[in-house]
């Protein structure tokens, strides 16, 4: 991942909970001409209430895709899951900012010492100060704008300000995170996103699968709402 200065196009990184998964060879060959990064949502049921995807989806993902896989680890115990991940070709890890507290020195070490990308999540309650003393190693800072566990949650606009404060951080500190959102990135939040400096944003059925039958024409429709909303040409 490259550090976006000023108004580079913006990556879209699909929610592979979201995708039919029937149909997963001609989504992931559709998807893979259309998105610049894959997300896949780990859950264990108890960081919060819903259980999805495992590591052996990323394995099976891995072997498809063209695009980097970033896994966001929303478990109570992440390290449980590093060494299976690292296995599994995910290209970058992100661990929820409230799980490492006791030892994200060390979770960052195994990561980046493996190849991947560090990334890091935090909840919509969750302050960036959480985070301040090893912003510096970190590659992918995700502001969540919805509560976690389901998809289809309501934007959170306080976000917002977050994710201008992670922009003034970045600047002040020579910091080089790309700043991603995740949740409610469809057509009615966009411009807001957009204008408060957000870069990736991860698509699930709002924003993209369920826009269509046809992936295909839906991604069209995904690209023609940020255009518009935007006011930026693709």
């Amino acid at each position: 991942m490259n550090t976006l200065q000023g108004k580079q196009p913006p990556l879209f990184s699909a929610s592979l909970m979201c995708m039919n998964m029937l149909e997963m060879k001609e989504q992931f060959r559709v998807l893979n001409e259309r998105v610049q990064m894959y997300h896949v949502d780990i859950m264990d049921g108890h960081f919060c209430k819903n259980i999805t995807l495992s590591p052996d989806f990323v394995k099976v993902c891995a072997s498809a895709a063209k695009r980097p896989i970033d896994v966001h680890l929303m478990v109570e115990h992440p390290g449980d899951f590093l060494d299976q991940l690292i296995r599994s070709g995910a290209h970058c890890i992100s661990p929820h900012a409230e799980t490492i507290n006791v030892d994200a020195f060390r979770t960052i070490d195994k990561i980046k010492s493996a190849g991947c990308r560090m990334g890091v999540v935090l909840n919509p309650s969750t302050p960036l100060s959480y985070v301040a003393h090893y912003l510096n190693h970190i590659d992918l800072l995700t502001i969540m704008t919805v509560d976690v566990g389901y998809s289809g949650g309501k934007f959170i606009p306080e976000m917002l300000e977050k994710i201008r404060e992670a922009v003034r951080i970045r600047e002040e500190r020579g910091l080089h995170y790309l700043i991603q959102v995740d949740g409610a990135c469809n057509a009615e939040n966009f411009r807001a996103m957009d204008e408060a400096g957000a870069e990736v944003y991860v698509v699930g059925n709002t924003g993209l699968f369920a826009m269509d039958p046809d992936l295909e024409r839906a991604a069209d429709i995904l690209y023609g709402n940020f255009a518009r909303e935007t006011g930026r040409a693709l």
